[in-house]
């Protein structure tokens, strides 16, 4: 295909929603991580926990409205074909959504009696909006095929994504926590981390074998061997988050950092080979990204807004987290006695 402005268009599009989808996964993802480990977590340690993703955790939520809206106004008849088929999984993952974000008001402004109830809602929701994207996740790489082994492959994804998102969580409360709860948070993380890495080990041979377009987009030669930094990055990555989180000295010398960041590394090259597998696909083996695109003109009136809003997005994100960054404390605004 010539790659004029016509062409080329959709896929800037693709790549700023697969950026925002990433960007989503991994800025929510460490605080949807958080409620998770929030049942295991004493009271006082749940008022940390809770505070260390304070400032960020309602503005991550903007990276998943941004990689929405460009699918539904870039490409409305993908749009369409995917909220259809998960509309019970994203029901889900809203109610997962509303809950937490009630929570996390509620329960620092409720009785004590019913702070407790709050934190379990929080937990809830967390792991509600975690399946439930793992289930999506799944559907989608299986083209909504509702044969038994795509089911059971859409299964596998949402049982263990929480493990991802856990293990991020743990990685970011290290680096914002101290003390016990920072050694408790390494703990967690060599809990998870080997659930983790089976789970994304098993989905990427299995990939391949529920979708034969994959297959043979990894498999051939020489693309075998140019693929191979991905895995090798995944590799080096998994190995330098269970180095450290066997070193409590390094953590405690102030590289905590490092189990956040190789964490996060195995999300991008995850995601990476997902943008390989299903490539020029949009919904893989039903639709290309031209064929879902809105026309052209349409496009580049959306262009204008996306060169706007993405920018004031990015510049907003990391003014937040400068301005925020440094070690956790006690959440507390005016708590009813």
């Amino acid at each position: 295909m010539d790659l004029n402005w016509t062409s080329l268009l959709p896929l800037v599009f693709m790549a700023v929603m697969g950026l925002s989808l990433l960007a989503y996964v991994v800025l929510d993802g460490y605080d949807l991580g958080v409620g998770i480990l929030l049942p295991f977590a004493t009271d006082a340690e749940k008022d940390i926990m809770v505070s260390s993703i304070g400032p960020f955790w309602d503005a991550n939520e903007t990276w998943l409205v941004l990689g929405v809206g460009v699918l539904l106004v870039a490409f409305p008849r993908a749009h369409s074909l995917v909220l259809t088929n998960l509309y019970l999984p994203v029901a889900v993952m809203l109610v997962g959504l509303i809950l937490r974000g009630v929570s996390f008001d509620f329960r620092v402004k409720a009785r004590a009696a019913r702070k407790g109830m709050w934190n379990a809602l929080f937990a809830a929701g967390s792991l509600m909006a975690a399946t439930a994207q793992g289930w999506m996740l799944g559907s989608y790489l299986t083209g909504f095929d509702r044969a038994p082994l795509s089911l059971a492959f859409s299964l596998m994804i949402a049982l263990t994504l929480p493990t991802a998102y856990a293990m991020l969580g743990a990685g970011w409360l290290i680096m914002k926590t101290w003390d016990e709860l920072q050694a408790k948070a390494v703990r967690w993380a060599r809990r998870v981390l080997w659930p983790m890495g089976l789970a994304l080990v098993g989905i990427s041979l299995a990939t391949p074998l529920v979708s034969r377009t994959v297959f043979d987009k990894w498999f051939s030669m020489p693309e075998l061997i140019g693929l191979l930094p991905i895995p090798v990055a995944c590799a080096a990555a998994f190995y330098a988050a269970w180095h450290v989180s066997r070193k409590p000295n390094v953590v405690a010398a102030g590289y905590g950092w490092v189990i956040f960041a190789s964490t996060v590394l195995l999300f991008v090259m995850a995601f990476l080979g997902l943008a390989y597998s299903i490539y020029p696909y949009i919904v893989i083996d039903r639709m290309t990204v031209w064929e879902a695109a809105s026309a052209h003109d349409s496009l580049v009136v959306i262009f204008v807004g996306v060169a706007i809003t993405l920018p004031a997005i990015v510049v907003y994100t990391i003014f937040m987290y400068r301005v925020f960054w440094g070690r956790a404390s006690e959440l507390s605004y005016g708590a009813a006695k």
